[in-house]
């Protein structure tokens, strides 16, 4: 008799699970785009989080690459944004999992200077993975796959997902980097940080750049 039942009530229950809704993950954009979340040089960057957008712009060269930083720390992630350089002049990245170093000098004559993994933007080096202040390029994206997916005066829609110590780099749906990456570059490489800052960059060496984030979303895959 339980049994009779038992088969009477599957397909009802698969049934069931199969127009069940899908399950969503949690959009953090609010909470990560929260102003008091960041820190940088006021003269540089502006933070609208209504809007979900982030621009980075100099007057003069700043003399040394200057970041925008999070001030919480993040291991697993899946960030996306649009990224327009205004006129393709400058570069700029969104590092992950790295560190502030300006800290560490007393004089603060370059504030808000980060060393790490960065996701860079611009020429020649779109969608790359870069180590700044930490040995160098680890993933440079080719030639032909920059030339067939970027559109370098326009806005570039990024999506970067960071899982253990795989880094995967889209950039308007074409794959630019995907693989792992356990070390950081140098003579004598570190393990890769599990978890660190993110921030967006103002690079050195151009009189005026703009650099415009905006549509940004964050998903927080290492929330427990």
């Amino acid at each position: 008799m339980r049994l009779s039942r038992l088969f009477r009530a599957t397909p009802f229950a698969i049934v069931a699970l199969l127009l069940a809704p899908p399950v969503v993950r949690a959009d953090d954009t609010e909470d990560f785009l929260k102003p008091e979340n960041w820190e940088g040089r006021k003269d540089i960057w502006k933070l609208d989080p209504k809007a979900k957008t982030i621009v980075g712009e100099t007057m003069e060269d700043p003399k040394y690459n200057t970041f925008f930083c999070s001030k919480k720390k993040y291991s697993d992630f899946e960030l996306s944004f649009k990224v327009q350089l205004r006129d393709a002049v400058g570069n700029s990245g969104a590092q992950i999992r790295s560190e502030r170093t300006d800290k560490d000098d007393s004089t603060n004559k370059q504030p808000f200077k980060v060393r790490g993994p960065q996701v860079d933007v611009g020429k020649g080096y779109w969608g790359s993975l870069y180590g700044e202040g930490v040995g160098g390029m680890m993933k440079q994206s080719s030639a032909d796959a920059i030339k067939k997916a970027v559109k370098e005066t326009e806005f570039n829609e990024y999506s970067i997902v960071a899982k253990g110590t795989k880094i995967t780099i889209k950039i308007n749906g074409e794959t630019m980097v995907d693989q792992e990456f356990a070390k950081l570059p140098g003579k004598e490489p570190k393990d890769t940080p599990k978890d660190g800052i993110i921030a967006f960059q103002a690079h050195a060496g151009y009189p005026k750049m703009r650099v415009e984030f905006k549509d940004i979303k964050f998903t927080d895959l290492g929330k427990k």
